[in-house]
């Protein structure tokens, strides 16, 4: 489909999507995670992701509006299950799901942005795809500052609520953390 802004192709329109439903789940989830979090740096983690979140949420409306792509106004069913999930969990539980469960997402979604990013030729596309690029980037850095990633299990595979391989290291310096955009 043309554009005033170039073409715009099934892979553009479903990015555009995927985008407002990453906002629809990550948003609350970052909120969530400034009032439960004991630990900083998961309260810092959810802080960005809030922060993130809502400029990527306005600006990717602002792009559906402007290319008549239709955007989802409630997270997806797996994404409610999440939100679900960590609503049950409590504690140091709690944290190590929310930095597993979002840590997962965004690893899963940076390889998306890139390839959008490289191949699209839509404009507009490409600026939401270059703020997601740099959103993502951050949101993955400062969940990984939490020092509560279990990088075994990023797989495919669902995170346990209480993974036992996850590390527990205190938090690490505020210096440790990548400045927010």
């Amino acid at each position: 489909m043309n554009t005033a802004f170039g073409p715009l192709t099934p892979q553009d329109r479903e990015f555009v999507r995927k985008v407002r439903l990453a906002g629809l789940w990550e948003l609350p989830a970052g909120k969530q995670a400034q009032e439960r979090g004991t630990r900083k740096s998961v309260r810092t983690a959810g802080e960005h992701l809030v922060e993130g979140h809502t400029e990527l949420d306005r600006r990717v409306l602002e792009v559906g509006e402007a290319l008549g792509v239709e955007l989802p106004d409630r997270p997806s069913g797996q994404q409610q299950a999440w939100l679900d999930q960590l609503d049950r969990a409590q504690g140091a539980t709690y944290e190590r799901l929310f930095v597993q469960l979002l840590r997962r997402a965004h690893g899963k979604v940076f390889t998306l942005v890139a390839q959008v990013r490289a191949q699209t030729r839509n404009s507009v596309v490409r600026e939401l795809a270059t703020d997601a690029n740099t959103t993502v980037l951050d949101h993955i850095a400062v969940l990984e500052a939490s020092g509560l990633v279990d990088f075994d299990g990023l797989a495919d595979s669902p995170p346990a609520a209480a993974s036992p391989t996850a590390a527990r290291p205190a938090d690490p310096s505020p210096t440790a953390t990548r400045p927010r955009k």
